[in-house]
């Protein structure tokens, strides 16, 4: 189940859908992050095109509705993995090649200021400092929160990671 921190940690999650019924997808989502999370805000979902990442280029895919959450919970790090992973499970996420398109993707981006990399788990997210998709909708909500790794903050992250 896992453990049950000393004070509530503030944490970051962003949400993805590409296939079926992208809304309603998100909406359970949402509804499932409310079960363990507290104090929990929504970003705006954003519409973006479909983009290969890490070389990986799986074919044309329709285009991603992405957000963010942020909220507080009592969970370590690897039990929020596990119930993500179960909300992913239960929209029918499958996973049958890599960049797949998605019923549901939930990626854990900020566990308070936990530098953590383990099997299956790397907090922060490796990738999101990049992703404008994670970036913009996570500013919204949470602008002033500082990545452990870089010290930048979310805001300083996105004036980065924007084109010129």
């Amino acid at each position: 189940m896992g453990r049950v921190a000393a004070a509530p940690t503030p944490i970051a999650v962003a949400l993805g859908s590409n296939t079926g019924d992208r809304h309603a997808h998100l909406a359970a989502a949402v509804s499932g992050l409310r079960r363990f999370l507290d104090d929990i805000r929504v970003s705006r979902w954003r519409e973006t095109p479909f983009e290969p990442v890490d070389g990986t280029d799986p074919g044309p895919q329709p285009p991603v509705l992405n957000g963010a959450v942020v909220g507080t919970t009592a969970l370590d790090a690897r039990a929020v993995l596990d119930r993500l992973q179960a909300l992913e499970s239960a929209a029918g996420r499958t996973r049958p090649f890599r960049g797949a398109a998605r019923t549901l993707d939930l990626d854990l981006i900020l566990y308070g200021t936990l530098v953590l990399r383990e099997p299956g788990l790397e907090v922060p997210h490796p990738r999101f400092r990049a992703r404008l998709f994670v970036l913009e909708p996570l500013a919204e909500l949470a602008p002033d929160w500082v990545d452990p790794v870089t010290g930048r903050t979310i805001s300083a992250l996105l004036r980065a990671a924007r084109p010129s």
